[in-house]
């Protein structure tokens, strides 16, 4: 499906405006929507291509530039050492708070688009991948896709690192699809079996898949990509969110 990728929003949020890019189909029409999470640097070009795909299967998905109170509009984080340390530094000094308003007003903002149908999900790389779990815990959320998220099992995610995301799971009223690499450093065994025993305790409706993977094995630059994978679970998602959106599978 042909997209039109070169949207953006401005939005409100308490801590400043939120620049948000938006990808959806260029035929006329009304579609449910995604709010996809980047990871630690923010709208890069494999991010952009994550988006574009999203869009390509019937989506209106919107990226929130997750660091927009600390970076002018439109930066993006290099792949490399020092872009590395800022998105790991501002992961942990942006309050909790501003990532729930974050999500909370994104949400908001994709809900009224005049292209969405009013049916939301979350989706989500890394850091993403928390934040699209924990955005789903607005129970307007119907789904929500997580790639390899980081730190959930780890309470670390925010300033003081002392997150409450596994606490509340139980709030989460729509369903989970998450995604994990077994060679992923950054959420090892032990981490992912908590993750899955909160699941299991709040009787949330999931889905869990691992493979034989490193992190960040869904991004098409670098050593670490798995291309076939990657093919793998975007079909896997596609299936998922079709059946809960009510798309075509």
């Amino acid at each position: 499906m042909i997209i039109l990728s070169d949207e953006t929003a401005d939005i409100p949020t308490p801590s400043g405006m939120m620049r948000m890019h938006v990808f959806r189909p260029a035929i006329t029409g009304r579609f449910p929507g995604i709010v996809l999470f980047s990871e630690i640097y923010q709208v890069t070009a494999p991010i952009r291509r994550l988006a574009a795909m999203m869009a390509g299967l019937g989506h209106v998905v919107c990226v929130p530039e997750v660091y927009h109170e600390y970076e002018p509009a439109g930066t993006v984080l290099a792949y490399d050492k020092p872009g590395t340390d800022r998105g790991n530094f501002l992961k942990h000094e942006k309050p909790l708070s501003a990532y729930d308003h974050d999500a909370r007003a994104a949400l908001d903002w994709l809900a009224a688009y005049p292209h969405c149908t009013g049916a939301l999900a979350t989706m989500g790389v890394c850091l993403g991948g928390h934040l699209a779990f924990r955005a789903a815990l607005d129970p307007r959320v119907r789904a929500t896709v997580c790639f390899y998220a980081t730190d959930i099992h780890a309470h670390s995610l925010g300033h003081g690192k002392c997150d409450d995301t596994l606490a509340r799971v139980g709030e989460m009223k729509g369903e989970a699809f998450l995604v994990w690499g077994r060679q992923d450093p950054h959420v090892p065994f032990a981490g992912r079996q908590m993750i899955r025993e909160a699941l299991e305790q709040a009787q949330v409706c999931y889905e869990w898949h691992e493979f034989n993977a490193q992190h960040a094995f869904l991004r098409d630059e670098g050593h670490r990509y798995d291309s076939a994978l990657f093919l793998q679970c975007m079909d896997m998602a596609r299936t998922f969110l079709g059946r809960i959106m009510h798309l075509s599978a």
